[in-house]
């Protein structure tokens, strides 16, 4: 599709698990989850949420489990959704059977908090007999209090002993389908705990800066985080966790994974800033191609530049490019190629009709 550099980074290769249809970890793609806000007892709303999810770009979701209306409204969800579903588990070990046996494809849990051998065998055996992977979430708000005591506060050598201890809880049961986290709401407390863990174990790593905040500092933050984290090569499915719409969550992880050249679900603008250079109002048309084209999956860059500084040569490296010309006279390119010049209120229409028919062509030769 595009001609832009890519970037080769050379991520570690870690065991490969199952979440349902969506291979994690090894030369698999790094998947984006989030989690839905919805009562999962409400099935209606948690499938109809679930499905936006998806709709966006999630190749896992997740839903909390807190009780056995959520675990046994499980039944009816995974009938009406087409991504796996992670059961987010606390405490109670029977609520995680529940899970296992009415659909989920994967158990979050903290095996040091289910109790004990007894209850965490059984369920093992559960995510045994349904096919279903456990994820080892370790948080920096819920670390075992022997361990909080011994290192006095959360630090990277706390979270990861705790993981540790967990991998083998789970290992002594002859148990290998699972990935693991260990998240923080501090940036660095995140990335020094997940490169010491890498170090360590070849499962795969679950990514997040959990409890990030609201949409502006929590995407900036969790981009920082992600973001040194996988340019090391380290991560094999990340979730943005952020107090808003689980749809956002979805739209920064997969902007994440295409800044880095990981991932080409849909269009990528490149666009300037503006400036008094501008022949078109660009902060405008980026913000309406971006909904017009929000439809489209099938990877293709587009650049939007104001001016002719930057224009040609940010059109040279993208599928479409507009570069703004004076009196309202801009000029397209395809492939880096002028082809024809462009008035201010033809841009939009123009570009939507050469991506959707890019797209489609794209799919076309795909079958």
């Amino acid at each position: 599709m595009s001609i832009r550099p890519f970037r080769d980074i050379n991520r570690k290769k870690t065991n490969v698990i199952n979440v349902g249809k969506v291979k994690v970890g090894g030369d698999n793609p790094i998947s984006v989850q989030s989690m839905t806000n919805t009562l999962t007892k409400d099935s209606y709303s948690t499938i109809k949420q679930i499905n936006k999810i998806a709709e966006q770009g999630a190749d896992i979701v997740r839903v909390s489990c807190p009780d056995e209306d959520s675990t046994l409204s499980l039944k009816e969800i995974v009938k009406h959704v087409d991504v796996p579903l992670v059961a987010d588990i606390h405490f109670h070990y029977k609520r995680a059977i529940e899970a296992a046996e009415n659909g989920a494809k994967c158990l979050r849990i903290n095996p040091g908090n289910i109790g004990n051998q007894k209850k965490i065998k059984e369920v093992i055996s559960a995510a045994k007999n349904n096919d279903c992977s456990i994820r080892i979430g370790v948080n920096a708000g819920s670390l075992e209090k022997d361990i909080l005591e011994r290192h006095k506060e959360p630090c990277p050598e706390a979270l990861v002993e705790s993981a540790i201890r967990n991998i083998k809880i789970i290992e002594d049961e002859d148990f290998f389908n699972f990935k693991i986290s260990v998240k923080s709401s501090d940036v660095y407390l995140s990335i020094g705990a997940y490169k010491k863990l890498s170090k360590l174990t070849d499962y795969p790593l679950h990514l997040g800066i959990t409890e990030a905040g609201s949409f502006l500092p929590g995407s900036i933050k969790s981009s920082i985080g992600l973001g040194v984290l996988l340019l090391d090569g380290i991560g094999d499915t990340i979730r943005v966790s952020l107090s808003d719409d689980p749809v956002e969550e979805v739209k920064v992880g997969n902007e994440i994974l295409k800044s880095l050249n990981l991932r080409s679900r849909g269009v990528k603008i490149i666009s300037c800033p503006s400036c008094a250079r501008q022949a078109f109002e660009v902060v405008e048309t980026v913000k309406v191609l971006e909904e017009k084209l929000a439809h489209i999956k099938t990877p293709i860059t587009l650049s939007i530049i104001g001016c002719v500084v930057n224009g040609p040569g940010e059109a040279a490296m993208t599928d479409i490019g507009i570069t703004g010309g004076g009196k309202g006279s801009n000029m397209l390119y395809l492939k880096g190629v002028q082809t024809e010049k462009l008035s201010n209120k033809e841009i939009i229409t123009k570009v939507v009709d050469l991506v959707e028919k890019k797209a489609f062509e794209i799919d076309k030769n795909k079958k």
